[in-house]
């Protein structure tokens, strides 16, 4: 049997689908951006976003004056729309093509944000490599925001198995490493006038870890 490839897979939704046809667009990140500002995230923040592609968080985050902004993702393509749109504010972003289960940064990061892809690591593996490379990756006293369907969101996304968490699960996978601070739930309109519940969780490393 053939093994999925993950890059391709995303490669050819960002290459046939406009940023209007995809279920995740957000014309403004408010659940994001608000947790930016409840936690008065300094403008010299390292700020990582993981699965970022084309969202328009990164645009808000330079105009709030962000001095240290990376975004990652997969697709190559999702990313290069992103710079186009950008133009020479793009020069301004760290910019990694990478898979979220595998990435090692050679940085560590003060806010770590993630919408919609740690949901897509279903395999033990996966996830317990990804929550090892966070609790590496995040600064004493850093911040982890999680966005995921809620138990009462979609089960799958772009044709793909997705984890469905709650406060009680997200909560049980990152008390290990991180002193829970709040979950949220929140329905997003999707452009096709459906809505995805979505759970965020934000966590805090502690000082001394």
């Amino acid at each position: 049997m053939e093994k999925f490839d993950k890059k391709k897979h995303w490669e050819n939704i960002y290459h046939n689908k406009q940023q209007s046809e995809v279920s995740w667009f957000q014309p403004m990140p408010e659940t994001s951006l608000n947790f930016i500002k409840q936690f008065k995230v300094p403008l010299t923040a390292k700020i990582i976003d993981i699965g970022g592609g084309d969202s328009f968080l990164v645009d808000n985050l330079l105009d709030m004056g962000y001095q240290d902004i990376t975004v990652l993702d997969i697709s190559e393509t999702a990313i290069d729309r992103a710079k186009k749109r950008l133009g020479e504010r793009a020069d301004n972003v760290k910019w990694i093509i990478a898979d979220a289960a595998s990435f090692r940064p050679d940085e560590k990061y003060d806010f770590w944000h993630d919408r919609a892809a740690f949901h897509f690591l279903t395999e033990e593996k996966e996830i317990e490599n990804y929550l090892d490379t966070v609790q590496r990756s995040i600064n004493p006293d850093g911040i982890l925001v999680i966005g995921t369907f809620s138990e009462q969101g979609p089960k799958k996304c772009s044709g793909l198995e997705i984890k469905q968490y709650s406060e009680k699960s997200m909560t049980e996978r990152l008390n290990r490493y991180f002193q829970k601070i709040k979950c949220i739930k929140v329905d997003h309109k999707t452009p096709f006038d459906t809505i995805q519940n979505f759970i965020f969780c934000c966590f805090r490393k502690p000082p001394s870890a």
